[in-house]
């Protein structure tokens, strides 16, 4: 009988993992709505949806394996970062899906919700304020104007799946929508800042490297209280808070 690996699992969601099925448990079904729509309209590898009973979601495993994971080092091949760069390129070419995704947020959103973020880190002493401020100046490279494109909002390098140099799976689309292509760039490479010129490669023209360098940055420093309260650590060697050491 297989055993049940809990992959994911915090105050909002949930995944598990039955033998090669995945159990996403998420009480937002628009949320699932989201995912399973956007895998639908994807250009690009997704799983294979089994089943959908309210509140979960059955996805197929897919084959292959990420090329790492944020604060570990990457096992993958340059050719293989340049393929998932090629992958991302195509998912931006695609026609726009009908809804805006967290990679589209607006400039005034995201200022007035990174300001916030930063009074608090300083506020309650989670980072000290030069860090804060060094990061908060060069976050603001990503407020400017955009071409939308079909995003996936949530690329975590443990998100793609490879065999080889192959893509063959992109996974968790919860947050997907019209967005800042930019962002889907920053958010793969966050932490493996010396594999972005292959995913450069693979990607092509139209990126510039300080609004790659602002949303890691902005990224960072949104996400450290939160992942801090859902038990994960920032402050691991190679995450979020060594991301934002590195901009000093």
């Amino acid at each position: 009988m297989d055993e049940i690996e809990v992959v994911v699992a915090h105050s909002e969601r949930a995944t598990l993992r039955v033998g090669d099925v995945f159990l996403k448990v998420d009480t937002d079904q628009a949320r699932v709505d989201v995912e399973v729509g956007a895998m639908s309209l994807a250009p690009v590898p997704t799983p294979e949806v089994l089943w959908r009973r309210p509140p979960v979601l059955a996805i197929a495993a897919v084959p292959g394996a990420t090329l790492g994971r944020l604060g570990e080092p990457s096992t993958g091949t340059p050719a293989a970062w340049a393929a998932a760069g090629a992958a991302i390129r195509k998912l931006h070419e695609a026609p726009l899906p009908p809804q805006q995704g967290r990679a589209g947020r607006s400039i005034a959103r995201l200022t007035a919700e990174l300001d916030d973020e930063c009074e608090a880190l300083v506020a309650h002493g989670v980072l000290p304020a030069d860090l804060v401020t060094r990061n908060r100046r060069v976050a603001e490279a990503v407020f400017r104007p955009w071409t939308t494109a079909f995003t996936h909002g949530d690329l975590q390098i443990a998100h793609v799946f490879l065999d080889g140099d192959e893509v063959t799976g992109i996974i968790d689309w919860s947050e997907a929508g019209r967005g800042d292509p930019l962002y889907d760039l920053a958010t793969f490479t966050l932490g493996h800042e010396e594999h972005l010129g292959d995913v450069i490669t693979g990607y092509g023209t139209g990126v510039d490297l300080d609004v790659i360098h602002g949303w890691w940055s902005l990224r960072s420093l949104m996400n450290v209280r939160w992942l801090a309260a859902h038990g994960f650590d920032p402050f691991a060697p190679g995450c979020e808070v060594d991301v934002l050491r590195a901009r000093m």
